[in-house]
């Protein structure tokens, strides 16, 4: 069931403007956080929608390409003079994978925390968090399994330069040695922000890649633990024998993937969708006009 928003166009009302005016101030308005909040939801009910096999090629896809942001880092810190400022070039590297992900309409686990779980939220049946916990295995294990063909092709196919490849142990072996709980916060805020990324497109038409850089090269900035961008590091540093499998699931897959969910699912989820849940029930009842 779709609720009906009742969305006054900006400056329709106004006695001051021309119709031209009007028409520009419209097309220049924000929109309400109940439109975004539909945009999300229809285009997470979508996702639910989908077959297994389309939403586990393009999970595949997703962690594939996730890998870039890898390898643009590991090439940019090689590439970049040893001074206190060079992260701050080097980390935009790690916005390429996402800047692919999400403009390439692929599947990433930390979009579907927020948009598979808006219809949850809204139809509120044990249907539809079935459906929602279904979508975030498919592509969790997909985007998992596309990070570790991408670790294992630099690990043994060794494309990259020796110096190259030695920026990519440093940054894998950083991905597997922060203590537990810290890896868990940090977990949270990258849910966040790769959450509120999903939120912010929809009012951001004509700068979508600015916003997709800005907010990954936050999570990198911080070295906020991202369950899809950090597997591809973890794994390759496991892949050449400088961690254990160990270390890789309990310093960064547990403690990683327990912080993007909260971050993106509670967080943003909750936090988004409560100041639009009356709206949403008032148009969805027989009095408001929903149907």
């Amino acid at each position: 069931m779709t609720a009906d928003i009742d969305h006054t166009e900006a400056g329709a009302g106004s006695p001051h403007l021309s119709e031209a005016d009007k028409k520009k101030a419209h097309e220049n308005a924000t929109l309400p956080a109940e439109v975004i909040h539909e945009i999300v939801r229809e285009e997470g009910e979508r996702q639910l929608a989908r077959s297994a096999n389309a939403i586990w090629w393009s999970g595949l896809a997703a962690g594939l390409s996730m890998g870039f942001s890898f390898v643009t880092q590991a090439e940019l810190q090689v590439a970049l003079p040893d001074k206190p400022w060079r992260p701050l070039i080097a980390n935009l590297g790690y916005t390429v994978g996402f800047a692919i992900v999400v403009l390439g309409r692929q599947q990433l686990f930390t979009e579907s925390t927020l948009s598979a779980v808006l219809p949850a939220l809204t139809r509120r049946t044990g249907g539809a968090v079935l459906a929602c916990l279904r979508l975030w295995a498919i592509v969790l294990v997909a985007n998992i399994v596309g990070t570790w063909i991408f670790a294992a092709v630099l690990a043994y196919g060794q494309p990259l330069s020796p110096e190259a490849a030695g920026a990519l142990v440093d940054i894998g072996i950083d991905a597997v040695t922060r203590p537990f709980l810290t890896v868990l916060l940090s977990a949270v805020f990258a849910g966040w922000l790769i959450a509120l990324m999903v939120w912010l497109l929809p009012s951001s038409s004509n700068i979508r890649l600015l916003v997709i850089v800005f907010l990954a090269y936050v999570v990198a900035l911080g070295r906020f633990s991202h369950i899809i961008a950090g597997s591809t590091d973890a794994a390759y540093a496991f892949l050449t024998a400088h961690t254990s499998l160990g270390r890789y699931l309990i310093d960064f897959f547990v403690p990683t993937l327990i912080g993007n969910t909260i971050g993106g699912s509670l967080l943003v989820g909750l936090l988004n969708h409560a100041p639009v849940a009356p709206e949403l029930e008032k148009s969805q009842s027989p009095s408001g006009g929903g149907r």
